[in-house]
């Protein structure tokens, strides 16, 4: 999955969830940016690469997700 396929997923699950989700690319280190999804929020590389299982895993953590949720 890629940062972009992430960042649709989360969205669905926070939609499911009512919980605001958005994304500001400008908060970030290059072409990194910062996705929030209700009061929790991590960091999304390069929207066009592929994630690794351990970064998702963070990733998911870091905004209170299961694996099985998602």
């Amino acid at each position: 999955m890629n940062g972009r396929q992430f960042i649709g997923k989360v969205r669905r699950w926070a939609r499911a969830r009512n919980l605001e989700v958005r994304f500001v690319a400008s908060e970030g280190p290059g072409s990194h940016g910062t996705l929030y999804a209700g009061d929790r929020k991590t960091t999304v590389k390069d929207r066009k690469k592929e994630i690794g299982k351990g970064l998702l895993g963070k990733m998911l953590g870091d905004l209170g997700i299961e694996k099985d949720e998602f």
